[in-house]
């Protein structure tokens, strides 16, 4: 049953309801008389029965549940327990006789929250059981629903970490990867940029990066869906122009609003030569280091419009890598942040300017560098604020 909602605290109530389970009427009268006393302002509603408390209770809870563990139709732990699968978040004050206490001390180890001996009740007595069941029985509610929190946060984060993706290399693979990845989202593993290296048996390295618009769960999900529909249209032998056609197939089966969509760019890194293939959906461009020769240059192979647009061909274009160079590619939440001039962004240009300072670092050190870089700009400003996605990749063999 799910958990409903704390009660107030003593501090607020205005009114207890109270359901008093006792098959004896003269009892009955003496509680209702010692609850008149003890609490101002209660309502009682007697059920004489556990059929009785059970149809009561399907109709509305009381703030605590008075019940005697002797009745016609149930006694000691199965009255307790019927009453507790009725609801069980309503707090439990068990009335025992003067000659079995044990049992109203076993009522309160199987989840009762208090109990009375019924000839030895005074009001003040029944009042603070009444008021302290109640509390008692709020933090118990409170501390489980903390302890499930804590559970459902901790498979979350496990799912998450195994959707982020490690690059898929052969050995030796001809290439070198730096990726970096940072959530906006605070505590989130995951989010709408996405990135995956995969290599397929013709040595052929497939390199994705992508950013679903928006920031939320429903973005990072969507986001993980194209990375591995990426993968598998890879290892399926569909690349290219064509496996953009089918990464928006699946944008436009799984997002969850017609208005979502999302860029994305595409290198096949060929193992016989410097050439690089590139697809670029709507997607920023590229930096080109030569840490050797200490230079960064911006590229930006054409492009087409964004996944989710309702396009049906992306243009396809071939660059040089050669070895020892490092291509990166990025997601705009890395030079969307301030520039630290006033409200101007740092943008491409500062990007590109930012990027020339660290020209001469290798990969690792570049690109922990331009992403410490243009935090540091926009720290006045509360730093960078969207998700981050950064693929650095250097052909090693010629």
């Amino acid at each position: 049953m799910p958990v409903r909602a704390p009660v107030a605290p003593a501090a607020h109530w205005r009114s207890l309801s109270l359901l008093l389970v006792e098959d004896d009427r003269a009892d009955a009268v003496l509680v209702e008389d010692l609850i008149a006393d003890a609490v101002a302002d209660i309502r009682v509603t007697w059920a004489q029965s556990m059929a009785h408390a059970e149809r009561e209770l399907a109709t509305a809870r009381p703030d605590c549940v008075l019940l005697d563990l002797h009745l016609p139709d149930a006694s000691g732990m199965d009255a307790l327990d019927r009453i507790a699968k009725r609801d069980a978040t309503v707090p439990i004050v068990v009335l025992t006789g003067l000659n079995d206490e044990y049992f109203g001390a076993s009522a309160v180890a199987a989840g009762a929250q208090d109990y009375l001996v019924k000839g030895r009740v005074e009001p003040e007595m029944l009042r603070r059981a009444l008021l302290y069941a109640i509390e008692r029985k709020r933090a118990e509610l409170i501390s489980a629903d903390l302890h499930a929190s804590r559970l459902r946060a901790r498979e979350n984060a496990l799912l998450e970490r195994g959707l982020l993706p490690s690059p898929l290399l052969l050995e030796e693979p001809g290439v070198d990867i730096v990726a970096r990845y940072r959530p906006s989202r605070e505590d989130a593993l995951l989010c709408g940029d996405f990135y995956d290296v995969v290599q397929t048996p013709d040595r052929v390295v497939h390199v994705l990066i992508g950013d679903v618009a928006g920031h939320g769960p429903h973005e990072a999900a969507l986001g993980a869906a194209l990375r591995i529909a990426f993968r598998a249209l890879t290892f399926a032998g569909v690349h290219g122009v064509e496996a953009m056609r089918q990464l928006e197939r699946v944008l436009h089966s799984e997002r969850t609003g017609t208005g979502i969509f999302a860029t994305v760019l595409s290198l096949a890194i060929h193992p016989d030569g410097p050439r690089v293939t590139v697809v670029r959906a709507g997607h920023p461009g590229m930096l080109l280091q030569n840490a050797v020769a200490g230079s960064v240059e911006w590229v930006e192979p054409p492009a087409g419009p964004a996944l989710g647009l309702r396009a049906d061909d992306w243009p396809r274009h071939d660059l040089d890598l050669p070895a020892g160079q490092g291509l990166l590619l990025l997601t705009d939440g890395l030079f969307e942040g301030y520039s630290g001039e006033g409200n101007q962004r740092l943008g491409e240009d500062g990007l590109l300017g930012l990027a020339r300072g660290h020209a001469h670092l290798p990969g690792p050190a570049f690109v922990d560098a331009l992403i410490d870089g243009a935090q540091l700009l926009a720290e006045p400003r509360g730093g960078l604020t969207d998700d981050i996605a950064v693929v650095r990749v250097e052909r090693t063999t010629a």
